[in-house]
């Protein structure tokens, strides 16, 4: 049985999700950062990460939010989060068989860095 192109793009999405994927790059905007960790730096940055991560992992995808699960939002801290996987493909990195590498970036966001 062979699995549907969206239904392999979106297990591909949720693995970069959940940390499973080794390659994937996780991106938190500068404002969410300074916002969640109320402008903290040292300690008060890592427990804001720690947090947002532990979200983004736990987030339960709705109908609306699209067959690919690469988009989502939700609250924390009384703050709307936005998280949003796209694919970033380097021409200059090929993988061991060859083909151009694509690594999936993950980036938690406020709605203003959209």
């Amino acid at each position: 049985m062979t699995i549907p192109a969206t239904e392999r793009i979106a297990r591909l999405n949720d693995r970069c999700r959940q940390g499973l994927d080794a390659h994937a790059r996780i991106m938190v905007t500068r404002n969410c950062l300074a916002r969640l960790s109320g402008e903290g730096e040292g300690i008060a940055e890592v427990l804001a990460q720690a947090e947002l991560l532990a979200a983004v992992r736990r987030y339960a995808f709705k109908p609306g939010d699209g067959p690919e699960r690469d988009f989502g939002a939700f609250d924390l801290q009384g703050q709307r989060v936005l998280f949003k996987i796209d694919l970033y493909e380097d021409p200059n990195v090929k993988s061991a068989d060859g083909p151009i590498a694509i690594t999936r970036v993950i980036t938690i966001m406020l709605p203003s860095d959209y």
